[in-house]
């Protein structure tokens, strides 16, 4: 029986993108299904999102459900074998979860949501307060990626999973778009990226 998966998020959501481009790699057909953080069908017991029923699992926890994803259905090709490497791999979803996309959601990400799609008036100073850290993360990822590749060193892995949705939507900001068009490692990678059938299935009707 092939196996599929119901993924209960919001469709622009950064983390049901992960979940999507996991199901994708994995070679697993997916619904995802609208659901909002804040409602009474959301089953996160914290109220975040994505909910996914795979395999006759209830699974919560972005982190959790790529991984079993990645095991059960893919072969863990995602999550390199060496120690070290899977450890770099580790590192970069640590970071991406941890810091880049609350810094990312928080300054820039939300209020151009709240504004182009909700009405609100744009939170330019909300906006300004935040550039100075944004920028010095995409330095930070600029850097790691210069020297030796970081995580894309041992190929396609679930660093990329998770890093490639938190900075395109980072990107789909003017300031995001600008602060990673300066930035030539970045910019290529996430255009390699970008070729994967993985990403390219998975792209936000929002995207341009």
């Amino acid at each position: 029986m092939t196996a599929q998966a119901r993924i209960f998020g919001t469709v622009i959501s950064t983390y049901t993108r992960v979940v999507e481009i996991a199901c994708e790699e994995a070679g697993i057909s997916h619904e995802t299904v609208p659901t909002a953080a804040r409602s009474p069908e959301n089953r996160h017991p914290f109220g975040k999102i994505p909910v996914v029923e795979i395999d006759g699992l209830e699974l919560i926890e972005s982190v959790a459900i790529a991984n079993y994803i990645d095991n059960a259905h893919n072969g863990g090709a995602l999550q390199p074998v060496a120690a070290a490497a899977r450890a770099i791999s580790d590192k970069w979803v640590a970071i991406a979860n941890n810091y880049l996309f609350p810094m990312f959601e928080n300054g820039l990400v939300m209020p151009w949501i709240m504004h182009r799609y909700a009405g609100f008036p744009l939170d330019r100073e909300r906006i300004e307060r935040s550039l100075p850290d944004i920028s010095r993360a995409l330095g930070f990822v600029e850097a790691a990626l210069s020297e030796k590749g970081a995580w894309t060193a041992n190929g396609f892995c679930m660093a990329d999973v998770f890093l490639y949705p938190v900075m395109r939507g980072l990107q789909m900001t003017p300031q995001g778009e600008m602060g990673i068009a300066q930035c030539d490692h970045i910019s290529r990678w996430m255009a390699d990226c970008e070729l994967r059938p993985s990403i390219a299935a998975t792209r936000w009707e929002s995207e341009p």
